[in-house]
């Protein structure tokens, strides 16, 4: 693949990287390498950093930490064309870079590629964008993450150039985002780099106390682990343990935290010294710790076993703390060389200590939790609740709970059993009814502890997850899942209470509003977000999957087209106008025209109780008449898609003349739903308000929502939509009245 001069000048910039590409013993195409920097370097030409120098600087010391890591020869390649697309677009593309490198290289540059073309006005939304393709990225291969980390590495090694709001700004994210990430892959070297880096961009007076309180402490014991380190050697090699020792003292950030976010004092960080063991095989670990605690006192409570029990992110070690002879307590690891080499470098390792990666389903089954955040949060969500349940579901310390038959469920700290539940499968967490925590019935809404064994209990019979259970659970991964089944078995009930939470926005940005102005106004809303009906969009912000505050901007710009302010409000019917009827009676043809014809026998659908005044389309029964429905009923629009029912729709029309000679005798009924305070005396004040406009109550239930109101369904005897409109706006006097919604 050689494109180049070998007496091209250039490479000398790259004789430190090439040196570590051959002494690394992997068979690197080093040109390959080459034609890819001077590629690179070429597109690059001109341009300068921050700091001034050349830019192509950047690309590679991204490269050289690339090749620390032990990537493969693509993952250098694209280190150094990561920019490229991005900075240089007017030279180079992605088609382009496939065709020179490879589909590999070219599917690993454009994950890294920024999202620069997103027309994002909300910063935060930007960001959820950002950090969702990446992790979608991630997903289809784990070097993009890899190579991302590395470029933020030397970012934040370079940050000093930056302006102090800009430095800022990238210090927050990579302590909020990227170190995090390194540290659920495992890359702990990584991760502790970026950590510091971060605080001292953040908060340089916390970090310049604590680099001073490391200074001294270590500076009074600087001989203390030495010592040590020579004691546990000669009893080492009493047992014929082959081993390494490494000494160490705690990270500046990881005392920071402590101190800061935990409010204790320096001196009570009893992990300030720490000894690593690195042994041969599992066994030789146990034998280590049993010589430990035969040399010095244990701290009770301060053991863990991450061998038997590893971390999602694939750690494995033994810790303990123990009391040394000055009375100065310090921390020992020990693992094997394997298990060391994950500790440092992640899932990289795979990379970096094996000939190639391992099998895809190995690492895929690693990177399970990525492809389930990606799955979870495919809806559309509002970017609070993604980057909630980013921080909770990846960035989050984990607990580790068993099932009845052993297997380990990793779960973040403060989930709840509803979220073991759901954890384990989708319908175990359906059908769930109870749980039992070591073989205790226990509240679903409490926390399991590490250790402890988990049973659920569920029912065939269950009748699905609560609304409730939204407010519990702490992981996306249970709140995806339970809005997946709402949406999928409730989707009536969620249209209601979606066009209630609607609705009580639109009554915020303008207090008159018709029924029918609501509707067009929802509906153009439906539309400029994707959707294709008002219901759709009733339907998602019902189920949860989008947050009712994303839409009121959209909801503001109609409101204001749609309701003109010149328009009077609906004129109100006094009771006088109104003429008590015992019951609502319809004549053979119920006052409509069917295809041009009088006196057919039609029938109004319960789906949506069309009156006069509404448009409305017929529906030829077998049997049973002609149905009548109004246009926007989604039993129309949905019928209207398919060319099994295409032919049966008529068209119809309200004969107005024969509606006005019947007068009362020919009412109609109609249905409303009323959402409320939860009162003792509400239903009677409903029942009043109508009972003074002389309106006749059919039927009238009642429904409690998991938020605390009420939703009261009214079916009555009503005239025409000018009639609705009246009785409407006297049940919006009632005391406690929230909302109101046609049914």
């Amino acid at each position: 693949m050689q494109e180049y001069s070998e007496n091209d000048p250039r490479l000398e910039s790259i004789k430190n990287l090439l040196s570590m590409l051959e002494a690394s013993g992997k068979k690197y195409d080093i040109d390959k390498v080459k034609t890819s920097y001077l590629y690179a370097a070429d597109l690059h030409e001109g341009q300068f950093r921050a700091s001034g120098e050349p830019y192509i600087i950047h690309p590679i010391c991204v490269a050289e930490i690339v090749a620390a890591l032990g990537l493969d020869t693509d993952s250098v390649c694209a280190a150094f064309l990561h920019d490229t697309v991005e900075d240089c677009s007017d030279k180079t593309n992605i088609e382009t870079i496939e065709k020179k490198f490879g589909p590999d290289v070219a599917t690993l540059v454009e994950g890294l590629t920024k999202m620069v073309d997103i027309n994002i006005v909300d910063k935060e939304e930007a960001q959820m964008e950002n950090i969702r393709k990446m992790l979608l990225a991630m997903s289809k291969d784990i070097r993009v993450i890899f190579i991302k980390l590395c470029d933020r590495l030397h970012n934040m090694r370079t940050l000093d150039a930056k302006p102090e709001a800009k430095r800022r700004t990238t210090a927050l994210e990579t302590m909020h985002v990227y170190a995090p990430l390194a540290h659920r892959l495992g890359m702990q070297r990584m991760k502790q780099e970026l950590e510091n880096l971060a605080l001292r961009y953040l908060d340089p007076i916390g970090y310049a106390e604590v680099t001073k309180h490391i200074e001294e402490k270590y500076g009074q014991n600087r001989d203390f682990i030495d010592n040590v380190r020579h004691r546990v050697a000669e009893e080492l090699d009493k047992n014929n343990i082959k081993y390494t020792l490494e000494g160490r003292v705690k990270t500046v950030y990881s005392i920071y935290r402590k101190m800061y976010n935990q409010s204790k004092e320096f001196d009570e960080i009893y992990d300030f010294y720490a000894l690593r063991i690195i042994v041969e095989t599992e066994l030789e670990c146990y034998t280590a710790l049993g010589i430990v605690h035969e040399m010095y006192k244990s701290v009770p409570g301060r053991f863990k076993d991450y061998i038997s029990t590893p971390k999602p992110n694939m750690y494995q070690s033994l810790h303990t703390t123990v009391i040394g002879r000055q009375g100065i307590p310090f921390e020992v690891q020990i693992r094997t060389r394997e298990m060391h080499h994950v500790a440092e470098y992640g899932i990289a390792a795979h990379w970096k200590y094996k000939s190639g990666a391992q099998s895809k389903e190995d690492i895929d089954r690693k990177l399970e939790w990525v492809s389930k955040l990606v799955d979870s949060e495919s809806e559309n969500i509002d970017p609070d609740d993604f980057m909630h349940s980013l921080k909770i579901d990846i960035f989050h310390d984990e607990t580790f709970v068993f099932t009845p038959k052993g297997d380990v469920i990793a779960l973040p700290q403060g989930s709840t059993l509803i979220d073991f539940a759901y954890a384990i499968h989708s319908a175990v967490g359906n059908k769930m009814v109870g749980a039992k925590i070591n073989g205790m019935i226990s509240p679903i809404d409490k926390c399991p502890q590490n250790g402890e064994i988990v049973e659920i209990i569920t029912s065939a019979s269950s009748k699905g997850p609560s609304r409730d259970w939204m407010k519990i659970v702490r992981t996306g991964e249970a709140r995806s899942k339970i809005r997946q089944w709402f949406k999928r078995e409730k989707r009536a009930e969620n249209i209601v209470i979606g066009r209630s939470d609607i609705d009580r926005e639109i009554a915020k940005i303008a207090k008159k509003t018709t029924e029918a102005q609501r509707t067009e106004i929802i509906t153009n809303v439906a539309h400029r977000v994707g959707m294709n009906t008002a219901d759709d969009l009733c339907n998602i912000i019902g189920y949860g999957g989008m947050m009712v505050s994303k839409i009121v901007p959209k909801l503001k710009d109609e409101v204001e087209r749609v309701v003109k302010p010149e328009e009077e409000p609906p004129k109100v019917i006094e009771a006088e106008d109104v003429k008590t009827v015992s019951s609502p009676v319809k004549g053979k043809s119920g006052g409509v025209i069917v295809d041009g014809q009088h006196g057919c026998a039609v029938k109004f659908a319960k789906c949506c109780n069309p009156l006069p005044g509404d448009s409305i389309i017929g529906f030829i029964t077998k049997g049973y008449g002609v149905s009548i429905h109004k246009r926007d009923c989604p039993n129309v629009v949905n019928g209207m898609k398919t060319d099994e029912f295409f032919h049966r729709w008529i068209r119809a029309e309200w004969d107005m003349a024969d509606i006005k000679q019947s007068g009362n005798n020919n009412l109609f009924e109609a249905m409303v739903h009323v959402f409320v305070d939860d009162n003792i005396g509400i239903i009677a004040g409903v029942s009043t308000a109508l009972a003074e406009m002389r309106v006749s109550i059919l039927q009238i239930n009642t429904t409690k929502r998991p938020n605390g109101d009420n939703i009261i369904s009214l079916k009555f005897a009503c005239k025409d939509t000018s009639h609705l409109e009246s009785v409407i706006s006297k049940l919006r006097s009632v005391p406690h009245f929230k909302n109101i919604v046609r049914g």
